[in-house]
């Protein structure tokens, strides 16, 4: 026998009034949606503790999902339009009025959870969850332009929602109120009913739009039931059937569900009761933040990043501490990781326009804005130690990393050398190297970096060379150079025994040693300066 339709007007209760006009709104066109709930499947649906707003997901009413009202006062609706007596009596029956933990959804659209103190949270409706979020946000970040939204849920959930709709379908497939409205299709699932509950709310709290976005708010939900060998191994046999559409035929039999195939009594068909809801983690991230520009380093005994060897450190100093350990406070990250186009030895030193290079803040809790970028240029530049410099600073998009990877292949790189020879430089070895343009050089993986760097064969180019005299001095000259990025200048000079050919010795015909190096200049213009 089918259900019968029930069309007797509801009463709004009073509470509502309390809630504002919107609300009040809300809850006519709710109660107009129940009007033709069968009575019998929704009785049979809580019989077996299935919650209030899962009801109405079952049933697509969209308006009890989201309803900012408590569930006292949903089941109370559904106990008006379907004559069912003593459905509210459920709330009222539970210890200080709490609902059962729901059979198919486990507590999540109840509101209901265990947070990581083990300690059990209830809320009454989406509103007050969304605020809790909120104030979460609010308490470690203090500027954001919107959001994403992530939920992730245990696939218990969805054996156990699997089990009851095959169950309901099977009972009722002969009533007219199924054959006429389809029921228990395309059903909108926990996962996209708990982001409708709670995104309008979240916007309102937050003040920012959700939309595709750097700063994520993850839900994670993970039941005790669905973390055992056993349960996951059923879990993936549900999954593969769930999958495959292989329900139509029968009923499963998942970890904590029992349903017998072929027989629907009601004898036959049960839940294993849940006891207690999910644990429920909130956590948020932002995505890296990047600031890029150039850096000058102005010492001879500073590292490009932090070098410690047998616990001992090299050098007094890193670029990379020196500009991220002044940059990371002011943006309230997590952590930070720099990259360089290049880098020289620490006893190099980076002069002229500067060695492009980007700050890669991860979880930025602060935005730097065009000001506070300007104080943490003044900052670094301030520093007594005067070891490093910075220019340029401003933020940049990801696009920022992937054009400076790009670039540093291509890129040319200038230097001015000290160099002495073994003997006394005269009109014709300036000629000689004046001359040359884009020298094809030959070397071989340096013998100083052979213990980490593969043994192999690059050639690269000297686009230009020219010496400049050093006064009083006849075997002391600077050389001032430019070549492609990867060549290894100090063994263009002494020729490294032979692997590096031709090499400025190899030029002049005498021996060769560098006592000094600059990079004088970078000419990458990624930075847009």
């Amino acid at each position: 026998m089918a259900d019968e339709y029930v069309a007797t007007p509801v009463v709004s209760d009073p509470n509502l009034a309390a809630s504002g006009d919107d609300v009040t709104d809300e809850m006519k066109l709710l109660e107009n949606a129940v009007q033709e709930l069968p009575a019998n499947a929704v009785k049979e649906l809580i019989t077996h503790e299935v919650c209030v707003r899962c009801i109405f997901r079952l049933f697509n009413i969209h308006e009890g999902i989201h309803a900012l009202v408590s569930p006292t006062i949903l089941y109370s609706i559904i106990e008006k339009a379907t004559k069912l007596e003593a459905v509210t009596t459920k709330c009222s029956q539970m210890p200080e009025g709490k609902s059962n933990i729901c059979s198919i959804c486990l507590g999540v659209m109840q509101f209901s959870y265990r947070d990581q103190r083990e300690m059990l949270v209830e809320k009454d409706h989406a509103a007050d969850f969304a605020m809790m979020i909120a104030e979460s946000v609010k308490e470690k970040y203090h500027e954001i332009t919107s959001f994403t939204l992530e939920v992730s849920l245990p696939t218990l959930i969805i054996e156990n929602e699997s089990v009851i709709l095959s169950y309901m379908k099977k009972k009722y497939a002969s009533e007219v109120w199924f054959q006429e409205k389809s029921s228990f299709e395309h059903i909108i699932s926990v996962k996209d009913a708990l982001k409708l509950s709670i995104t309008n709310s979240l916007e309102v709290s937050l003040g920012v739009k959700s939309s595709v976005s750097d700063f994520r708010i993850r839900l994670t939900y993970e039941h005790e039931d669905d973390t055992s060998a056993e349960n996951k191994m059923g879990k993936n046999q549900c999954n593969k059937r769930i999958k495959s559409g292989m329900y139509g035929n029968g009923f499963v039999k998942c970890t904590n569900a029992t349903v017998q195939s072929g027989d629907v009594s009601d004898s036959n068909f049960q839940l294993k009761k849940v006891g207690m809801p999910c644990h429920m983690a909130l956590t948020f991230s932002q995505a890296p933040v990047y600031i890029g520009g150039r850096y000058l380093k102005l010492s001879r005994n500073v590292s490009q990043t932090r070098w410690i060897i047998d616990d001992e450190r090299k050098g007094e100093a890193s670029v990379e501490e020196l500009i991220g350990e002044n940059i990371l406070p002011m943006c309230n990250g997590d952590g930070y990781k720099f990259h360089a186009a290049g880098r020289e030895d620490i006893d190099v030193r980076m002069l002229g326009s500067g060695r492009p290079f980007l700050i890669e803040i991860q979880n930025a809790r602060h935005l730097p804005s065009q000001e506070s970028i300007k104080e943490m240029e003044k900052k670094i530049n301030g520093l007594q130690s005067n070891l490093v410099r910075v220019k340029h600073l401003k933020i940049l998009g990801t696009q920022g990393w992937s054009l400076m990877r790009e670039g540093e292949a291509e890129k040319q790189k200038q230097y001015a050398a000290l160099v002495w020879i073994s003997r006394s430089i005269n009109e014709d070895d300036l000629e000689t190297l004046s001359s040359l343009k884009d020298l094809k050089v030959l070397q071989r993986t340096p013998i100083r970096v052979l213990h980490r760097r593969s043994p192999l064969d690059r050639e690269k180019i000297i686009h230009w060379m020219n010496i400049e005299k050093i006064a009083g001095s006849s075997q002391y000259f600077l050389l001032h150079l430019c070549t492609q990025a990867g060549t290894y200048i100090k063994e263009f000079v002494h020729g490294d025994l032979g692997r590096t050919h031709p090499s400025i010795g190899s030029l002049l015909g005498c021996r060769a040693e560098i006592l000094q190096l600059d990079v004088t200049d970078v000419k990458m213009d990624i930075l847009n300066e």
